[in-house]
């Protein structure tokens, strides 16, 4: 097992993308919860289209990919949470339309551009190998900020969750926290894409959350749990498929399934013994 960390950890593209993936998974746990309980799960799932779209459009006019999907899939959550909370349209009809429409563009730009239909993999279930420099020092800055958000207003964050009335009496301002929450949201997909891909992106921001709650019914231990599971998950799920030569992302997803299904077996044998 040593032998084999350190041969992983030789690759200096495994170290580029073990402290992006951490950073992502910080940045997803804490997330999670919240659009979790919110019911904005499938905006993260709509993202993560729009970003495939938007990394489609960038690669082929020589831009950088962060730089271009970031602004734009934040646009598209900003538009999102608008339609979802003023137009007639219902919110998960809205997310389909723009995460299919979204997607049919990507794969039709990649399909007429020379040289990119061989990659469309790596852009819809991520590669290790597509991570920059210059991407890695992003990614942890925009990580720490994001993570200083969520502390900042954890309190406010908790209070709309659970008590959007109270909160809306008290003076909070639920939409520039549903706002905040979507924004935050958009940014580290866009940033977990290079990894994970647009089509397992979503998971990572769900499953530790889902995860933790099995068992645990407190906000912060929830938090704190889904903190743990997130990179630990995702640092077995990057050792798996080294190991056995797997899709990341998928493996990264194959690991976080498992976790989940431990704690529903644990949670279900525990109220079965708290009923005998």
């Amino acid at each position: 097992m040593l032998e084999l960390l350190e041969e992983l950890f030789s690759y200096s593209f495994v170290v580029k993308a073990i402290v992006v993936g951490t950073c992502v998974s910080l940045c997803a746990s804490f997330l999670g919860l919240p659009l979790v309980l919110r019911r904005y799960s499938m905006i993260g799932d709509g993202l993560s289209h729009v970003g495939f779209g938007t990394l489609a459009i960038a690669v082929p006019l020589g831009l950088s990919p962060l730089k271009v999907s970031i602004p734009l899939v934040m646009l598209a959550a900003f538009l999102l949470l608008r339609i979802r909370e003023h137009s007639k349209m219902q919110g998960d009809a809205a997310i389909a339309v723009i995460s299919c429409s979204s997607l049919a563009i990507g794969v039709i730009i990649i399909s007429l551009t020379v040289g990119m239909n061989t990659d469309v993999c790596n852009y819809l279930f991520g590669s290790i190998l597509a991570i920059k420099e210059e991407e890695v020092y992003m990614c942890v800055a925009i990580s720490a900020v994001i993570i200083a958000l969520f502390i900042f207003f954890y309190n406010k964050i908790f209070s709309v969750i659970f008590d959007e009335n109270y909160a809306k009496a008290s003076g909070t301002n639920i939409e520039f926290y549903n706002m905040l929450l979507a924004l935050l949201t958009a940014v580290i997909i866009v940033i977990g894409m290079r990894i994970m891909g647009a089509m397992l992106i979503s998971s990572l921001i769900i499953f530790p959350a889902l995860t933790s709650m099995r068992l645990l019914k407190t906000f912060k231990s929830v938090v704190i749990s889904s903190i743990f599971l997130s990179v630990v998950c995702f640092f077995v799920g990057v050792v798996v498929s080294f190991a056995y030569n797997t899709p990341t992302g998928a493996s990264i997803v194959g690991v976080n399934l498992v976790s989940f299904l431990i704690f529903c077996s644990i949670s279900f044998f525990k109220r079965k013994k708290e009923l005998l």
